[in-house]
């Protein structure tokens, strides 16, 4: 069942194309993978999906709700609607400094969903304990590592139930020892059963992990398959000599 439909999404920057007519097909449960050379629009991607950037043309459909592109005044509301129906976990965990791991995650449940502070404490400790950071509830994010602050991010997404989670290279700004930590998180998000879209250059975590991968170049999807037909046998040339590059035409080392 199609959780998620993009049709004809065009974005660019001054006289840079990013997307160039992206049509896609999410269905619920999905777990795609979003490859591709630096620079190719795939953070755009996720970022016009829920319109953090404005796509100049295209419709996003998620549920019930409808955006048409660009956005007009009267479209606003729609545009919220859409919003509440993704979370997003980016690059930066943009946390706020001022407040504890469990302030961070009971902000968005309080402000935008209206929930009581008793019934946003009791979500945020649980998804804290989900993350294993229920011991961290009091810490503020000076006081945690890189990985535990991202965990204390994908908590805060994930209190407020979203229909579908889009991460932003959650990875890029961690030490490489904290990699690990924040990749198996992810995983387990995946094994509950919630629809995600991860753009990441922990590529043999994706091919493991994802049921579909893209591939865009160009602002286009050039590549749309699974893993193994993605990874493993490309249709295009561009695919071919970026795998190559990246020497991951073999069995990769990251287990799951």
């Amino acid at each position: 069942m199609a959780i998620l439909e993009i049709k004809d999404l065009h974005k660019k920057f001054k006289n840079n194309i990013v997307l160039d007519g992206i049509d896609l097909v999410v269905n619920k449960g999905d777990i795609i993978g979003i490859v591709g050379p630096s620079g190719t629009g795939k953070s755009t991607l996720l970022r016009s999906i829920n319109l953090l950037e404005k796509p100049e043309k295209g419709t996003i459909t998620i549920g019930e709700t409808v955006v048409h592109l660009p956005l007009t005044r009267k479209e606003k509301k729609e545009a919220f609607e859409l919003r509440k129906h993704t979370g997003m976990v980016f690059q930066r965990f943009g946390l706020f400094e001022h407040k504890t791991a469990l302030e961070n995650v009971m902000e968005g449940l309080i402000t935008v969903q209206g929930k009581s502070k008793e019934e946003a404490k009791e979500i945020a400790l649980e998804e804290l304990r989900n993350v294993g950071l229920f011991d961290h509830q009091n810490h503020y994010p000076v006081h945690m590592s890189g990985g535990q602050q991202q965990r204390v991010a994908i908590a805060r997404t994930l209190a407020m139930k979203p229909e579908i989670i889009l991460l932003d290279e959650p990875t890029s700004a961690l030490d490489p020892e904290l990699v690990t930590e924040v990749l198996n998180i992810i995983k387990s998000i995946a094994d509950q059963g919630y629809t995600m879209l991860l753009v990441s250059h922990e590529m043999n975590f994706i091919r493991k992990i994802s049921n579909r991968v893209i591939f865009l170049d160009g602002g286009k999807i050039i590549e749309d398959g699974t893993p193994a037909e993605v990874f493993e046998s490309p249709k295009t040339e561009r695919a071919k000599e970026f795998f190559s590059k990246m020497n991951l035409l073999k069995e990769p080392d990251y287990i799951i």
